[in-house]
C-alpha cells in the first residue's frame, strides 16, 4: 500500500521548492538540513516528503512532547496508513548501583507503561509487516532491541486450511512469550477451550480467534475483546511475537554456554562478596530464561543472545527498516548532541 496524503491545502511555492530539493537530495544519498520552518508547516513538508519519496520512515525528535505532537499531526495527514508512536516504556527507572561505603547493592527498579509498551510493539510489526509504515520515535529508539531477525523469524503465519495440531498451536505461542491464562485475556496472553484458541496480540486489543478441527486451522475470526461478538473472518493473519526480545531454542542453548563462561571468566576478578552477588544473580537470571526463556533485565545479555562480539553495537529500532528508509531527525540541533550525551553516558556506565 502506497502513502496518500490527505490535506486540505497545499505547500507554498517555497515549501514547494523544499521538497523538490529534498526528494533531489535524497535520490543523490546526500544528508541534507532544511532550516527556517517550525510548527505545523514543518509536519506539512515532512508529509510531502515522505508522499513523493514513497519510503518507510523513521522521525527522531529530541522529546516526548514534540514526538507525540507530530504523530498527532501526521495521523491526520495519513489517515489509511500506519503512523506509529516510539519513546521510552519507563514510568519509572532506577539503575542498578552498589554503595562501598556501607555495602549496600541496590538493584534495577523500574516501572513500564503498559499502553506505551503495546505502541511501541505494534511501531515494530508495523515496520516489518508493512512498507506504508512512519514511526515518530524519541532519542530512546538508539538503544538496545532484540535481533530483528529473530523477530521475524519467530512470527506465526495462520492461514485457513494450514496443517497444525493444537499442541503445536499453544506451543508456538509460548515460544514467541505469550502467557496462557484461561481465566483473564488481555494483551500478550492466550487462552485455550477445546479446540478454539483465543489470543490478544501484545501489540493489538481484539482478540484472534483461531479454530482447530482435524488437525488444521478451520477458521479465523477478529473479535472484539470486551463485548464478544465477532468483527469479521479472516482468511490470512501474521502473529508476532508478545516481546521485542524473543530467541529461537538452537541459539538459547549456546547464549547460555557463553554467558556462563563470561561469568567464570569474571569471578576471580572480582572480591569474594561481589564475586557471590554476581554468581547468584546471573545463575538465578540463566536459569529463569530455560524454564520460561525470559528474565528481567534480559538485555544486558543481548551481546551473547544475537552473536555480537564485545564492543560491538546491539540492534536499535532502525535495524528493522528496510535499508532504502528515509530517517528525518527532527531539531537537529538538539537531537543530535543528545544522541551523542546519551551515547556516552550508557556506554562509560
Amino acid at each position: 500500500m502506497q502513502f496518500q496524503l490527505n490535506a486540505p491545502f497545499k505547500l507554498s511555492p517555497g515549501q514547494q521548492i523544499a521538497v523538490n530539493q529534498l526528494v533531489d537530495g535524497f535520490s543523490k544519498k546526500e544528508k541534507q538540513t532544511l532550516l527556517g520552518i517550525t510548527g505545523s508547516g514543518k509536519t506539512f513538508v515532512m508529509a510531502n516528503l515522505i508522499q513523493r519519496l514513497q519510503k518507510p520512515t523513521l522521525i527522531v525528535a529530541h522529546n516526548k512532547t514534540l514526538a507525540a505532537q507530530l504523530y498527532a499531526e501526521l495521523k491526520e495527514f495519513f489517515p489509511h496508513n500506519r503512523v506509529e508512536y516510539f519513546i521510552s516504556f519507563y514510568d519509572y527507572y532506577q539503575p542498578e548501583s552498589y554503595m562501598p561505603t556501607t555495602d549496600m547493592y541496590i538493584e534495577k527498579d523500574s516501572s513500564v507503561n503498559a499502553q506505551i509498551e503495546k505502541m511501541r510493539m505494534h511501531a515494530v510489526s508495523s515496520i516489518v509487516s508493512r512498507r506504508d509504515t512512519i514511526v515518530v520515535a524519541s532519542i530512546s529508539c538508539i538503544y538496545s532491541l532484540g535481533n530483528p531477525e529473530d523477530f521475524k523469524s519467530m512470527a506465526l503465519v495462520l492461514r485457513n486450511g494450514k496443517p497444525l495440531t493444537r499442541k503445536n498451536l499453544i506451543h508456538a505461542l509460548v515460544d514467541m512469550q505469550y502467557e496462557r491464562n484461561d481465566m483473564v485475556l488481555e494483551p500478550g496472553r492466550f487462552r485455550v477451550r477445546g479446540d478454539v484458541v483465543d489470543v490478544i496480540p501484545s501489540y493489538e486489543n481484539d482478540v484472534l480467534r483461531v479454530e482447530l478441527g482435524g488437525d488444521q486451522v478451520k477458521k479465523i475470526k477478529e473479535v472484539d475483546a470486551i463485548t464478544g461478538n465477532s468483527k469479521g473472518i479472516i482468511d490470512e493473519v501474521i502473529l508476532y511475537p508478545a516481546r521485542q526480545y524473543v530467541v529461537p531454542e538452537e541459539k538459547q542453548d549456546r547464549a547460555l554456554q557463553q554467558i556462563r563462561r563470561e561469568l567464570e571468566e569474571r569471578l576471580p576478578m572480582l572480591p569474594p562478596l561481589e564475586a557471590q552477588r554476581l554468581r547468584q544473580r546471573t545463575n538465578y537470571d540463566l536459569e529463569m530464561i530455560r524454564e520460561v526463556g525470559f528474565c528481567s533485565g534480559m538485555e544486558n545479555y543481548s551481546r551473547h543472545f544475537d552473536g555480537r562480539s564485545s564492543g560491538e553495537p546491539p540492534f536499535t529500532l532502525m535495524d528493522y527498516f528496510p535499508e532504502d528508509y528515509l530517517l528525518i531527525i527532527d531539531e537537529s540541533h538538539q537531537t543530535i548532541p543528545q544522541a551523542r550525551a546519551m551515547y556516552n553516558g550508557d556506554y562509560a556506565r
